[in-house]
């Protein structure tokens, strides 16, 4: 890959690019120019010897002046675009234009309009923000623009993508738990416990004592004997099953299965670990957006709540 950006290419598109144009004042100067042949009559037009229908003959005249300026022209502007912008390599311009730094100057624009309203946020909690409309229509679309791409839009994930919208958290769903997974980010690791766990045979039946917490179909012959190895997955998801959100296990107890359910997904899981990364968002988001987008991702799991409080602010 580092063929590709190496400075040789620069110099490479520099002096294609001058070549390029020097090339095209050259043909529009040979095609200005009509060469007579000896005793040629200058003012007989030049023939390019093709003749169709016995008198249907093709000239060879020069291209008209205001053609010829119109081309001109064209070049004069590249020429003067290439010494304002980027396009000579990595030569940037007299402006210093690009593309990075006018989306910077957008999104810090876009900001300051902005800051008024999310002033007004900053200053409510979480809880307060879910009632409010404008808010929440905020914080959709903040969403729908960062997180729906995993989550969906609709907030309900898909396998390996969390529902946001149940009360299944792995990291916690309360508004300080959430506030710092979008600011920090999440890196779930299940490792591979096969080795721990033992033969093939003890994985499965693992699996089964695992399917057996949730109430799932199992073999319960399979359950029983898996029980005691599920020793080494304890350390995390509790001897209970529970999980732990301190760590982000998940709890095994319920039937929300974020990677697949089933003794084969399981096995899988078991044999090669997982892992699942939540990206920062303090790089892409404001303090003010995060609080925000914050808020609504609460309300999704929390309409009750958010409605009842509504109700009693009403009254």
């Amino acid at each position: 890959m580092s063929d590709f950006i190496h400075q040789g290419w620069a110099h490479y598109v520099a002096i294609v690019t001058g070549v390029s144009i020097f090339a095209c004042l050259l043909l529009l100067f040979v095609a200005s120019k009509r060469k007579l042949r000896p005793g040629e009559d200058p003012n007989k037009p030049e023939t390019t010897g093709h003749v169709w229908d016995g008198d249907l003959t093709e000239l060879n005249n020069p291209l008209p002046r205001w053609w010829m300026g119109l081309f001109i022209l064209t070049i004069v502007f590249s020429v003067g675009y290439l010494l304002l912008y980027p396009g000579m390599g990595d030569f940037q311009g007299k402006l210093g234009w690009s593309s990075a730094k006018q989306y910077d100057q957008e999104v810090d624009k876009a900001r300051e309009q902005l800051q008024p309203v999310y002033a007004r946020y900053m200053g409510m909690k979480t809880e307060q923000l879910a009632q409010d409309s404008e808010a929440m229509a905020i914080g959709e679309r903040i969403f729908l623009n960062n997180c729906a791409a995993c989550h969906g839009s609709d907030a309900r994930g898909g396998k390996s993508f969390p529902n946001l919208t149940d009360n299944d958290w792995l990291h916690g769903g309360t508004p300080e738990a959430i506030h710092t997974t979008l600011v920090n980010g999440r890196m779930g690791v299940m490792p591979p416990m096969a080795a721990a766990v033992g033969s093939a045979e003890d994985v499965r039946n693992v699996a089964h004592y695992v399917l057996s917490l949730s109430g799932s179909p199992h073999n319960s012959v399979m359950a029983q004997l898996g029980k005691p190895k599920f020793a080494v997955c304890a350390a995390c998801h509790g001897a209970d099953g529970k999980g732990n959100q301190a760590v982000g296990a998940p709890n095994l107890t319920d039937r929300i299965w974020l990677h697949g359910w089933g003794e084969q997904a399981i096995v899988n899981i078991v044999t090669n670990g997982k892992t699942n990364v939540m990206p920062a968002q303090a790089a892409r988001l404001t303090a003010e957006q995060i609080h925000v987008v914050g808020a609504y991702v609460w309300s999704l799991s929390n309409r009750t709540t958010a409605s009842a409080s509504t109700n009693q602010v009403a009254r």
